[in-house]
């Protein structure tokens, strides 16, 4: 009995996945985050003036936004652009309510001065892929059902202009935005005018490095880890939802204007440029431009907003 019990005990803790110093995934289910677990509030953020609040737009409340608006925007009855963001972390970490992303875009909505909807997916493994596409599409549903100002948020009754919406994303919240262009090309969502798509350090990978990519197998097999965790069906790294260049559907990608952001120590940084490549050649109409950081790493934006390269980000934005 007592070996059974120890036998019970050490399957518990055995590990399917180790992507220190992300998460670690047990075969029990158990999920262990090391990073972007910590949330804030949504508040008045006295630095910028800039507003938010938190609000649950399914039924069954699984999927909710923070919203973001300009203090001074709610007395006036100017209408603003607005930016749907998707957060960052594969699928697997970090939140809308992580301060990262909180600070972030309290500062962009104040630079910009726009509108802001920061999407809170499901998360993988508890809700694999494609949770977080259809949350994020159910959000631009959401946010279409506005149009009319008669929608169930009064700050985008009010205040938007959705004649001129833009999406954003950094690492998987940029591949996110690759999923949406392509189904906004599928199904088309009245009332609502895609104006632009940026991705910040896209998370696309394939089964075979690309030319200066990383050839390391231990990285290589880190990115196939975390993919594999978000998406437990998938055929492996040349599946479309993670290289678009395999995706047959990605002439259809219904935003006419992309930014890519690269940072030139990324390992993604290749995808990045790839990407451009692939969308310019798939028969897609749009105009799409990259932006490099020079010596700078991954959604290094994020960790140090207040160094140059960022700044001049911000300014690109």
């Amino acid at each position: 009995e007592l070996a059974s019990i120890l036998l019970q005990n050490s399957m518990d803790t055995e590990l399917l996945y180790d992507m220190s110093p992300y998460a670690r995934i047990y075969k029990d289910g158990r999920v262990e985050r090391l990073l972007g677990t910590e949330t804030v509030p949504p508040s008045l953020d006295e630095k910028t003036g800039v507003q938010s609040k938190d609000v649950a737009i399914s039924p069954d409340s699984a999927v909710s936004v923070r919203l973001y608006i300009p203090k001074a925007a709610t007395d006036s009855l100017q209408k603003l652009p607005v930016l749907v963001y998707f957060h960052g972390g594969g699928f697997i970490i970090e939140s809308a309510q992580s301060p990262t992303y909180h600070n972030y875009l309290n500062a962009l909505v104040a630079e910009a001065n726009i509108i802001a909807i920061s999407v809170d997916y499901r998360r993988a493994p508890e809700h694999p892929l494609p949770a977080a596409y259809d949350d994020s599409w159910t959000t631009l549903k959401w946010v279409a059902s506005h149009s009319t100002r008669n929608g169930p948020e009064d700050w985008l009754n009010s205040h938007a202009n959705l004649k001129k919406v833009f999406m954003a994303g950094d690492s998987a919240g940029a591949n996110i935005i690759n999923n949406m262009g392509i189904r906004l090309g599928e199904e088309k969502l009245n009332g609502i005018e895609f104006r632009g798509g940026i991705m910040v350090h896209p998370y696309f990978w394939g089964d075979e490095p690309l030319p200066l990519e990383t050839t390391e197998p231990k990285k290589r097999s880190l990115i196939r880890d975390l993919w594999r965790a978000a998406s437990p069906t998938t055929p492996g790294c040349d599946d479309p939802l993670m290289n678009p260049a395999t995706d047959p559907r990605l002439s259809s990608f219904n935003v006419n204007r992309v930014l890519i952001c690269v940072a030139e120590k990324d390992i993604f940084r290749q995808r990045g440029w790839y990407y451009k490549e692939v969308l310019s050649e798939s028969g897609w109409s749009g105009v799409v431009e990259v932006m490099e950081a020079p010596g700078e790493d991954h959604i290094f934006h994020l960790s140090n907003p207040s160094c140059d390269n960022a700044a001049k980000m911000m300014k690109k934005l």
